[in-house]
């Protein structure tokens, strides 16, 4: 099934990067860092099914050698904390076959960001693991229409009211660094994101496949349904070959709930519609109004139903007559306890239950959001405590040996990153791991969640009496005599 996935990062020599390394990690090739004389050797990568340099025209050549637009990138980017490329991540759907891939790639990067001046360098990964994606390498520079490196910025001096520049007291000019192009603005991570849904969605369409992606959160499309976790390539491997993994397991439970969640709100939702179609009927045609009594007074909902069941007007179904009464019974009760007599009050308790229902399901959604967030925490902490290890000695390795090193202990050393950069990320520079804590506030969530759910079961029971009421009511309307109406109809002339 088609996923979406769009994350978008920057390669930076101030976090240790190399666009060089990158590329060569990327596309599975041996490349030679001429800024720090470093060689990068991924030959023996697998899964690297398709590689491409696409350039804008005014672009030199030979930047369509992967060595010398990233040694070019290297070389024109002085700075020790420079910014040296941008990588869009995308996961590819698996609906499409591999050719079908390359082209939809090639599309989106030559629409969104070779037309607007960027060099792309994009490799398509494939392991046969359920997991094909895509690493996009875009540079962060302008190209001048001379083929040289232009300006990532330009200075521009403030000026006072009579248009004159403003002199500071050091004899300097107030300035301000003015971007040259508009790729780092926040607003076009949204843009990009977007596009991809959009040509994915065309390519999707184009094979008459029913699947689409969409790039907004289940909030922000209105959707009550609770995200799943991200599984990863050894979670997905590992359920692939009938393994049971933690993650797996935490998305069966989720999917579980949203079926509920779901089936809860479409009933909800035909009982209103229903109730709203007798109520309609009842004011627009209230002579021919079923729920009516011998001597034209109205009967409340209760009386109606056991009317029905005295004069032996039960409709029977497949179960037999017996079965039936019993369901007429269980609704006349519902109706008794809860002191509803017309359809108004009745829509007043499914209203409310409707309330509940969305306030329930929107605290569930926070305390799922909150859950998810700890135990990633918990497992990013301890992921970034086992590996660390492994990552100082390979920054404690000689340069030479830093490759052969990498290669033996790629998938920690990537772990031990990830882990680094989420807690880096929500916990800031100082990353004090509270795993105690953590774990505490785990504990005391999963059972809020539980006390929901007790809730939602609670609803659940209510809805089904509800739409009990509402089957018993139907089934009574229509099982009347054609000939009663007729007389009721004759009466009301």
């Amino acid at each position: 099934m088609a996923i979406y996935h769009c994350s978008i990062k920057i390669i930076s020599r101030g976090k240790g990067k190399s666009a060089v390394a990158a590329s060569a990690y990327r596309s599975g090739e041996t490349l030679t860092n001429d800024y720090d004389g470093v060689t990068h050797d991924f030959t023996r990568k697998r899964g690297i099914v398709h590689t491409e340099i696409l350039l804008p025209p005014h672009a030199p050549p030979e930047f369509s050698d992967r060595s010398i637009l990233w040694n070019s990138v290297e070389k024109i980017e002085k700075a020790k904390n420079s910014q040296l490329a941008r990588e869009v991540e995308i996961a590819l759907p698996v609906e499409l076959d591999k050719e079908q891939q390359i082209q939809l790639v090639r599309e989106y990067v030559k629409k969104n960001f070779v037309s607007v001046g960027m060099c792309a360098d994009f490799a398509i990964h494939d392991k046969s693991d359920g997991n094909p994606h895509a690493h996009i390498m875009l540079t962060m520079r302008p190209i001048e229409e001379s083929g040289e490196w232009g300006a990532k910025s330009k200075k521009e001096y403030i000026l006072d009211k009579d248009g004159q520049r403003v002199k500071l007291k050091n004899g300097t000019y107030k300035s301000r660094k003015i971007s040259t192009v508009d790729w780092n603005e926040k607003e076009k991570v949204e843009v990009w994101r977007k596009a991809w849904a959009e040509v994915t969605n065309s390519y999707l369409a184009k094979q008459n496949c029913p699947e689409r992606i969409d790039h907004r959160s289940y909030e922000r499309q209105g959707n009550d349904k609770i995200p799943t976790v991200h599984m990863g390539v050894a979670a997905t491997q590992m359920e692939k070959r009938g393994i049971t993994t933690e993650r797996g397991e935490q998305n069966r439970e989720i999917r579980r709930q949203n079926r509920l969640l779901t089936e809860m709100r479409r009933q909800i939702s035909r009982l209103t519609v229903w109730i709203r179609q007798m109520t309609r009927q009842e004011r627009e045609h209230p002579s021919i109004n079923p729920i009516q009594s011998n001597q034209n007074q109205s009967l409340t909902l209760s009386e109606y139903l056991n009317k029905i069941i005295q004069e032996s007007n039960v409709p029977q179904s497949s179960y037999g007559k017996a079965t039936d009464l019993k369901e007429y019974g269980k609704a006349v009760s519902f109706l008794q306890e809860r002191r509803i007599e017309t359809l108004a009050q009745f829509q007043e308790v499914v209203t409310e239950i409707k309330k509940n229902y969305r306030d329930t399901n929107g605290r569930i959604k926070r305390t799922e959001k909150q859950l998810h967030e700890r135990k990633e925490l918990v497992d990013q902490s301890e992921k970034y405590l086992k590996y660390r290890p492994i990552y100082v000695k390979y920054k404690q390795t000689k340069p030479r040996k830093q490759d052969d090193y990498y290669n033996r202990h790629t998938a920690e050393l990537i772990l031990y990153q990830t882990a680094e950069r989420y807690l880096k990320e929500h916990l800031g520079d100082n990353r004090e791991l509270n795993l105690k804590g953590w774990k505490k506030e785990i504990a005391m969530l999963s059972s809020e969640k539980n006390r929901l759910y007790d809730k939602v079961y609670v609803m659940k029971a209510e809805v089904q009496e509800a739409e009990a009421i509402q089957k018993c009511v139907e089934q009574a309307i229509q099982a009347e005599p054609t000939k009663v109406q007729a007389k009721r109809r004759d009466k009301e002339l």
